[in-house]
């Protein structure tokens, strides 16, 4: 369900930019579900460091959600839940976790900005997501990798 808020955040978006009211996009934080994470993650974006993200492709078959598309709206929020940014993907790519490029990598601005980095962070993290669903980390693990920019 959406909140009163968020819709309120798309909608006035939507009127200054001609744009349906409904349905209202798709609204998320980042990261493992904590308010750290999803603040740390959601002020990386709101600074214009972070313009990219990725997910674990069978999560999203797992919960049945569909994979974003380009020119897709989607709001991202704090981790109180309240939004935050309202982003639109410019590019959406399946890729193995191993072949993930260094410009994607740095593109999500985590820590030095670095490959090794961002792989370090992403395996601890799909190794606990995918555990959470009993399964298991690979290094060729398929990911959708989300360029996006704020609107």
């Amino acid at each position: 369900m959406t909140s009163a808020t968020v819709k309120n955040f798309w909608q006035a978006y939507a009127r200054k930019n001609n744009l349906p009211l409904e349905p209202t996009p798709p609204a998320w934080m980042f990261g493992d579900g904590t308010e750290e994470m999803a603040d740390r993650l959601g002020n990386l974006v709101g600074k214009g460091l972070k313009t990219g993200t990725c997910a674990a492709y069978c999560i999203h078959e797992i919960e049945n959600e569909p994979i974003p598309k380009v020119n897709d709206y989607e709001i991202v929020l704090d981790g109180r839940n309240d939004p935050l940014v309202i982003i639109k993907y410019t590019k959406v790519e399946l890729i193995k976790m191993n072949e993930v490029t260094e410009a994607f990598a740095k593109s999500e601005g985590e820590g030095d900005l670095s490959y090794d980095y961002w792989y370090s962070a992403h395996e601890r993290f799909f190794t606990w997501e995918l555990g959470q669903y009993g399964r298991t980390f690979t290094p060729d693990l398929l990911l959708v990798c989300q360029t996006f920019e704020v609107v």
